[in-house]
């Protein structure tokens, strides 16, 4: 599996227990609707390779996960880190008007007042709050993700449509 063909479901935290099971990170809305998981991808060293699930319980933004064939806590231990990958595919879908962070980079970011302003580059998730990264007159603009900001997405043109708080872009472009 191609790793452009995937998305990140999460990573794994550390070890659980001395039977092989992983803790791992689920960067979900809803983790819950992983519980009935069969299988994931592991990202080692830079490659998919399919692990199939044992049993999986899932505890708010956490798993507990054993796989067939990790049985001892070396071998979970050398997962540590690594990414948990899911196909494109299996994603919902989702309404016209919503969209996935991985589905708009490259996106050009249209202000109600200022007009086109810059191409999406990355979004980060933190604790606090998710950020578009946008470029714009050669500077890093970092952009709340919040629904006072964004507003509709056209897929078809790839076009993000915000109404950017007063000043938020002489922040960037100041010396």
């Amino acid at each position: 599996m191609n790793i452009d063909a995937c998305y990140q479901l999460g990573y794994v935290i550390k070890k659980h227990g001395t039977h092989g099971e992983i803790s791992a990170f689920i960067d979900a809305d809803f983790p819950e609707e992983y519980s009935e998981l069969e299988s994931v991808f592991v990202e080692i060293n830079k490659k998919l390779v399919p692990f199939f699930i044992e049993s999986i319980q899932i505890r708010g933004n956490k798993a507990v996960i054993k796989f067939e064939d990790v049985n001892g806590h070396e071998e979970a231990y050398e997962l540590k880190s690594c990414g948990l990958f899911l196909p494109l595919n299996t994603l919902p879908k989702l309404d016209s008007d919503q969209f996935y962070y991985h589905e708009i980079h490259g996106y050009h970011i249209q202000d109600n007042q200022k007009g086109m302003l810059g191409i999406i580059k990355d979004v980060v998730t933190t604790s606090m709050q998710d950020l578009i990264v946008m470029e714009y007159q050669d500077k890093e603009v970092l952009i709340p993700v919040n629904n006072e900001i964004i507003g509709k997405v056209d897929h078809q043109e790839k076009v993000l449509y915000v109404t950017l708080p007063e000043g938020l872009l002489d922040v960037y472009l100041e010396p």
